[in-house]
Parts: structure tokens; C-alpha cells; sequence
């Protein structure tokens, strides 16, 4: 049978107040001593010794903890003084990651401060106060931009250094440098001396400082609105100036932290002279800009940087839409913008013309700005063939209305759209005097030298309504136009590529009335003309059956092939034609009458001169001659003999209008008859008039 010892409770409770128990008391009681003696005599040790001998561990621990290399050129204290603790260092440095241009990321004469001990394990540090002297911080991106210096760890997405709450602090004589190589650029910065009592700064602290940006230098100001916020790790309140190449631009809002931008809404406005000189900044070619003033809201997400909101005006042309500029491999805008009027001379930079001379000097006087020879209209100024190879751009933009003082033209829509220097703007539609413009251009700079196409198709439009800019009333007009504009050639401006153009323009009048003021000087019948305008006839409906006004391009030099237009009483043509390439023009028109006609001077009519000084040369070697004849005649028989030289018989072929309404050549043209037209076209001979049977 076993037994079973119970335990003795009374001898248990015994011991646990006997000497075993006093004996563990004693044991906890010399390890409490021990302890205390050991944090006092340590404290006893770095109190007198100020920590001097951890200047070496330091180094190597926060070496180790930061990636990088620490070291304390000067003097060295570390220690408790008495509940805080002290840490003081000379020419204390901190490196930067190996790729940074710049050796150091932190460096300063002197770091003086106080730091709460359980801050450092627990929650927010907190620094009781900081003495901060001829300090300098080195901020960097990396070229693939997805490591910076301020990170510190060796892997992407490391934790960037968070700023301490700080009660007190003396910050002088401190600069900052920041460098993007993506943006290419690089800012040097100043900030005002600092000083706060109870974390509270009471005043804006001032950077001010200068850089480049895409080699284009830069000076900024900013001021810290929220110092004692941002001091406490709360809301920083920022404000920024930075002027560029005549343009100012002014930044505002409140950031995460001092270097956090992402994601963050800036109010954002830019005004200067000339808006293409700020986006040149970064390489972005635009047309030149009159004064422009715009503002709008900025937000920085990755690599876009996202402008909304924007409003303002360049020159009298009022702009709004966005504006997203993606730094990535390569530069890209997409932009949409609306404008409600568009004031012509700001439109003037789009074939190259500078809106202040338009405006103030002339057309010509552009043109020449631009290198065009004296008296030439059209601009010489070369595409930016090197700058459109750099960036992409897509832009669409509407304008509700044009201010011009001839044509009426609205509803424009513009497609841009720029793909490695190559630009294509189509569809470019507006409507021109209740008709319909659509284009097509192509400037390939890629090809050298540049390969560019004009397609220009104009809807059949009022001519009342066209011609009202310059004098013609609408009223007993019921007459259209349409045409097309064709043409492909090379160069690096808007003059060498017309010089070099082939193709073909053409513009159609199909059946419809014109005052007989405005047809009687097409037709030429001056007799006619001058005998109504002092009737006071001069409204009195002309018929049009059908007209043409074509030329074939080849070389930059467009040759009539034909102009014909047929009226009820006469069929007008016209030789010769006009050059791209000096802007000359030599035009020969003449009106001959279907029926008979007296007192008209049917004599080739010129229009000679260049597009900037055209002439009207009514009084031709051939009307002289006539006119000669005529005073012979008056001379040796009666004064009633000299009309006969101004008699036009009326023997002119009436038009069959197919060819002509279907804009054919020359070659392609007949009469109503079917027969083949000998007087229109470059080949054709020239037709002598008979007068009575005299000549």
C-alpha cells in the first residue's frame, strides 16, 4: 500500500517570511543598487568626461543606421546634463548616397541641443532646444528619379527624415540645395536667420536664393507663412516667387511637409511679357504671346504636373482650360483650351509674325523682323526644328469668336498634335462670313528639309458676306464662292516651303447676282461703269452663270489655269499669274462682251506689284494705243469717228459651266458649244478683236 506525503502548509508559509525570503529581497534590492549605481556612475562618467570618448561609436551607429558616413570633425559631447540630453558637435557631417554630385548631404559648424531622453523610444522626438550654426543641406534626385538623398535607406521607398518638434532654437546662417536632373534643375537657397521661444517662431521665415532650369537662370523668394506649425510638424503654409526670362511666377499653399509637394493643390499664377519665353524655359516651343497674365491650380502627381483652373489673358484674347506637363522619358503636354474672342494681331505668331509690330508697325514691318526681303509679307522666320524634336504635345482648342476688321470669322477648332517633330494640325475647322473653313497642315521636321502639305477646303460662302470687310454690301448679292487650296513643299519656313510648293488652288462661283458696282470693275466695261456711276445706277443686279479662278503651282509659282468667269453679258479670263517666291504678281484680265457695246475700253486690265503693294494698272499699252487710234480718227474725220475704236463687236464665247463648277484646267474648258476654249489657260493663243471690220 503507498502512502502519500502531503506538504506541510505551515512549514511553506514559514519560509516564504523566514530566510528565504529575506535572502530574495536582499538579491532584488542589490540588483536595483546595481543598476542605479550603474546608470549613476555612467551618468557620473559621460557627465565628466561630456561623452567625449562616443564620438567614435556615434559615428559608427548612426553611420549604420542612416546608410551613410558620419563624422565629427571638431569637438564631440554627448551626455546627460542632468535629465536631458546634451549633444554638441563641430564640423559635423553626414555623406551623401555615392551617386550625388555633392559629397556631403548635412554638414555645419555647430550643432548645439537639448533632446527629450524618452523621445527617442517612445512617440514624437522632441528637442527641449537648438543651436544651429552655418549649416548647409544637400537635397538630390537621382537620375532615374526614384531615389533621393534625403532617404535614408539603400532601398526605394526608404523613410525620409522627419523634422522634430523643437521648442526653442537659433538657426543662422543656413542654406539649402536642391537638384533635379530630370527637370535639370538646380536651386541654391539662403534662409533667414530663425529664432523660436515655446515652439512658436512668431514670424514668417524668408528664403531667398537663385538657380538654373534648363539652363535658364532663376532667382525665388519664399516665406514659411506657418513657422510655428511646420516647427510642431503641423500645416506649412508657403508662399514662393520666382522669376525667369522676363516672367514671374508666384506659388501658394500648404504642404504636407517642407520637401513634400505630391499630390498637394498650389494656387499657381505666371504673368510676363511673352508666354512662349516660359514654357521655352522647358524647351516647349509656342507661338509668341503678347502680355499675358494667367493663374490657375497646380498639382504634382509622380511625374505630371497638373494645371486646373486656368484663366487669364495673352494680349486681348481671354484663355481657360488645363495644362498637364508629364516629365517622363520624354516631355509631353496635353492641353485643352477655350477662348471666347481671339484678337487677330494675337493670332499673328502662328505664321510666325511678332504681335507687337503687327500692331503697332504693320504686317510688312513684322515680316521683315523675320528676315523677309523689303515689301514682303511673308515671314521668314524658321519653324524650331530642334526644340519640336524634344517634347510631344496634343492640344485641342476651341474659339467662340475672332476680332477682325474685314472677315467675320467663329466657331474655330483647332487639333494639334506633335509627335517627335512632327506637327499635324487637322482638323482646323471655323466658320468665315456664314461658310465653312476645314484644314489640314502637316510640318514634318523630320524630314529635312521639312516636308509640308497645305489642304485648305472652303464650303460655298455668301461673297456679299465675305467682300462686306471691304466695302461691299450684302444686299443684292446672292452669289457663292468655294474653293480648295492644295499644296505640298519643303523648307524650314512658311516662304520656303510656298517657294518650293506644287499643287493647285481653285475657287468656284457657281450661279448667283453681284451689284453691278463691284462687276462692272471685274469686267472692265468702263464705259459702262462710268456712265451709271453718274447715273447713280449702281446697284443694279449682274448675273453670274458660272466662274473659275484657278491656278496650277509648280516650283512656288502659280499660273492662272484658268480664271474664267461668264456672266449674262460678258466672259472674263485672265493671264499670268503670281510667284511665292518673290510675292510677285502679274495678272492680265479682260472682259469680252457677248453682245454690243459702246465706250468699252476692252484692254487687258493688270494687277502687277507684289501681295504687299499690289497695283491696279487699268490704263494698259493696249488701251493707249486704241485711244490713239481713236484721236486719229477724230482728228481726220469728226469727233463722232473717234468712237469707233471703243467699240466691242460682242463676239465672246459663252462658258459651258461643267468644267468650270468642276474646277477643271484650262485644257478641260468649253464653250456652250462643246468647243475647246482658246482663251483661257497658259498655251492659248492670244485672240485679236475685230472692231467693225476697221482692224
Amino acid at each position: 500500500m503507498t502512502t502519500t506525503t502531503q506538504p506541510d502548509e505551515p512549514v511553506e508559509r514559514a519560509n516564504a517570511t523566514g530566510p528565504v525570503a529575506s535572502r530574495r529581497r536582499r538579491v532584488a534590492r542589490n540588483i536595483v543598487l546595481a543598476v542605479l549605481g550603474t546608470i549613476f556612475a555612467a551618468w557620473a562618467i559621460l557627465f565628466v568626461t561630456k561623452g567625449r570618448f562616443l564620438k567614435s561609436p556615434f559615428e559608427r551607429i548612426v553611420g549604420r543606421m542612416t546608410h551613410r558616413e558620419v563624422r565629427v570633425g571638431g569637438d564631440f559631447q554627448l551626455y546627460f546634463a542632468p535629465f536631458q540630453i546634451k549633444f554638441h558637435a563641430e564640423r559635423l557631417r553626414i555623406s551623401n548616397p555615392d551617386w550625388a554630385t555633392k559629397p556631403n548631404l548635412f554638414e555645419a559648424e555647430r550643432i548645439d541641443t537639448r533632446i527629450a531622453p524618452l523621445s527617442l523610444i517612445f512617440g514624437r522626438r522632441r528637442l527641449y532646444w537648438l543651436d544651429l550654426t552655418n549649416a548647409a543641406l544637400d537635397m538630390e534626385w537621382n537620375e532615374r528619379h526614384d531615389r533621393n538623398t534625403w532617404t535614408f535607406s539603400e532601398k526605394k521607398g526608404g523613410k525620409p527624415f522627419e523634422l522634430p518638434r523643437i521648442d526653442r532654437a537659433t538657426v543662422a546662417g543656413t542654406s539649402v540645395r536642391y537638384r533635379d536632373p530630370r527637370m535639370r534643375l538646380l536651386a541654391d537657397l539662403d534662409v533667414d536667420t530663425i529664432r523660436s521661444v515655446q515652439a512658436r517662431i512668431g514670424q514668417a521665415v524668408g528664403v531667398k536664393g537663385a538657380g538654373t532650369i534648363r539652363s535658364t537662370p532663376f532667382s525665388v523668394s519664399a516665406q514659411l507663412l506657418s513657422p510655428d506649425t511646420t516647427a510642431n510638424r503641423g500645416e506649412n503654409k508657403l508662399v514662393a516667387t520666382a522669376r525667369a526670362a522676363g516672367n514671374t511666377v508666384d506659388i501658394a499653399g500648404t504642404l504636407p511637409s517642407l520637401a513634400d509637394i505630391e499630390d498637394v493643390p498650389l494656387r499657381v499664377s505666371a504673368r510676363g511679357r511673352d508666354l512662349s519665353t516660359l514654357l521655352g524655359i522647358i524647351d516647349v516651343a509656342i507661338p509668341q504671346t503678347r502680355t499675358y497674365a494667367l493663374r490657375g491650380q497646380m498639382v504634382k502627381a509622380g511625374d505630371e504636373y497638373r494645371f486646373t483652373r486656368i484663366t487669364g489673358t495673352a494680349g486681348q484674347t481671354d484663355l481657360a482650360g488645363r495644362l498637364t506637363i508629364t516629365n517622363g522619358a520624354r516631355l509631353h503636354l496635353d492641353s485643352q483650351l477655350a477662348t471666347r474672342s481671339l484678337d487677330i494681331v494675337d493670332a499673328a505668331p502662328f505664321i510666325g509674325f511678332n504681335p507687337d509690330t503687327v500692331a503697332t508697325k504693320g504686317v510688312t514691318a513684322a515680316a521683315a523682323e523675320t528676315g523677309a526681303a523689303p515689301a514682303r509679307l511673308m515671314p521668314d522666320a524658321a519653324f524650331p526644328v530642334e526644340t519640336m524634336r524634344r517634347f510631344d504635345a496634343d492640344l485641342k482648342w476651341t474659339i467662340q469668336a475672332v476680332r477682325s476688321r474685314r472677315v467675320p470669322i467663329s466657331d474655330v477648332d483647332v487639333t494639334l498634335n506633335l509627335d517627335r517633330g512632327k506637327l499635324t494640325v487637322a482638323p482646323l475647322t471655323f466658320a468665315m462670313a456664314r461658310g465653312n473653313v476645314a484644314s489640314d497642315l502637316v510640318f514634318d521636321t523630320r524630314q529635312r528639309p521639312s516636308a509640308v502639305s497645305y489642304d485648305i477646303r472652303l464650303a460655298p460662302t455668301p461673297l456679299g458676306r465675305l467682300l462686306a470687310g471691304w466695302g461691299v454690301a450684302e444686299a443684292g448679292t446672292s452669289g457663292t464662292v468655294r474653293g480648295r487650296i492644295q499644296l505640298a513643299g519643303r523648307g524650314d519656313t512658311i516662304h520656303d516651303s510656298l517657294s518650293t510648293a506644287r499643287g493647285r488652288i481653285a475657287f468656284v462661283l457657281p450661279a448667283g447676282t453681284l451689284w453691278t458696282r463691284n462687276a462692272e470693275l471685274a469686267e472692265l466695261d468702263i464705259g459702262t461703269f462710268v456712265q451709271k456711276m453718274f447715273s447713280g445706277a449702281l446697284k443694279e443686279p449682274v448675273n453670274i452663270n458660272c466662274g473659275l479662278i484657278g491656278f496650277t503651282v509648280r516650283g512656288g509659282v502659280a499660273a492662272a489655269d484658268p480664271v474664267l468667269i461668264d456672266t449674262r453679258k460678258n466672259v472674263v479670263t485672265a493671264r499670268g499669274g503670281f510667284s511665292f517666291r518673290t510675292e510677285g504678281v502679274d495678272l492680265a484680265f479682260k472682259a469680252d462682251s457677248k453682245k454690243f457695246s459702246l465706250f468699252s475700253g476692252q484692254s487687258p486690265v493688270g494687277i502687277k506689284g507684289t501681295f504687299a503693294q499690289p497695283g491696279l494698272q487699268i490704263i494698259t499699252p493696249e488701251l493707249l494705243s486704241r485711244a490713239g487710234v481713236g484721236l486719229g480718227l477724230a482728228v481726220l474725220a469728226t469727233p463722232v469717228a473717234g468712237l469707233i475704236a471703243f467699240i466691242d463687236p460682242g463676239d465672246a464665247k459663252a462658258a459651258a459651266c461643267g468644267p468650270v463648277l468642276a474646277g477643271k484646267t484650262a485644257a478641260a474648258q468649253r464653250t456652250v458649244k462643246g468647243e475647246a476654249r482658246d482663251d483661257v489657260g497658259g498655251s492659248a493663243k492670244p485672240k485679236r478683236k475685230k472692231f467693225l471690220g476697221i482692224f
